[in-house]
């Protein structure tokens, strides 16, 4: 858990020193997403698309893993 927690504060400073660097120069999200030819509307529909296709396999997966963690929870030992 501590090397992930790491890794993500890490992550998170780079992130930070970039957005600090195109800042100065005044580079938008906005200009590099058209720079590349995306707009929020196609990022949108992506993300739509991709929430259509992965919340039925989400639900069905739910349907078989909650019964089992619930009966290896009820019957596990207790650490008192």
């Amino acid at each position: 858990m501590y090397k992930l927690t790491l890794v993500l504060l890490r992550i998170l400073v780079a992130s930070l020193f970039a957005g600090v660097a195109l800042s100065y120069f005044n580079i938008t999200p906005e200009q590099i997403f058209s720079d590349i030819g995306v707009n929020s509307q196609s990022i949108k529909d992506v993300l739509r698309r991709l929430l259509v296709w992965a919340m039925p396999h989400i639900a069905l997966g739910a349907v078989v893993i909650l019964p089992i963690w619930l009966i290896i929870y009820l019957f596990k030992p207790s650490r008192d």
